[in-house]
């Protein structure tokens, strides 16, 4: 009796079925990568979004003290994206009884906004700035 070589049908079965499984794990795999990918993309935006807003909100000194301010990003910025952001500028610290041309320090709390899967998200950022002080700044109730 010759003796064949090859697979038998059940062998071929239980080979078919581990491959299956195998590409199901890759594929779940490839696709959470996927997503966290978007994710992290979407975030990286805002990210950048939020620090040009910053970069705005130091150099202008016009700000509005004591006012919430606040404005949507460009879609063509966004790539899509829905996102705002408001911004809220004190005045953090100056001297006890400050007089024009004095310095002061303006706090700057910033905090981005994005719509991810109808969720709204938020990154926060804060700096100070060092400003000359005006009339309307010393002056209670009025100005800025």
């Amino acid at each position: 009796m010759r003796r064949r070589r090859g697979f038998t049908l059940l062998e071929m079965i239980v080979a078919t079925t581990i491959m299956g499984v195998a590409v199901i794990g890759l594929l779940s795999g490839i696709s959470t990568s996927t997503r966290n990918a978007a994710r992290l993309r979407d975030y990286d935006r805002v990210v950048q979004l939020a620090r040009l807003r910053m970069n705005d909100l130091l150099v202008d000194e016009r700000a509005p003290r004591n006012t919430l301010i606040a404005g949507e990003f460009d879609k063509a910025l966004t790539g899509g994206l829905q996102a705002g952001w408001r911004a809220f500028v004190t005045l953090a610290e100056a001297a006890p009884s400050p007089a024009p041309g004095d310095f002061g320090l303006d706090r700057i709390q910033l905090e981005v906004w994005w719509m991810a899967a109808e969720q709204r998200r938020t990154f926060a950022l804060e700096s100070y700035r060092r400003r000359t002080l005006r009339q309307a700044d010393i002056t209670p109730g009025v100005g800025r």
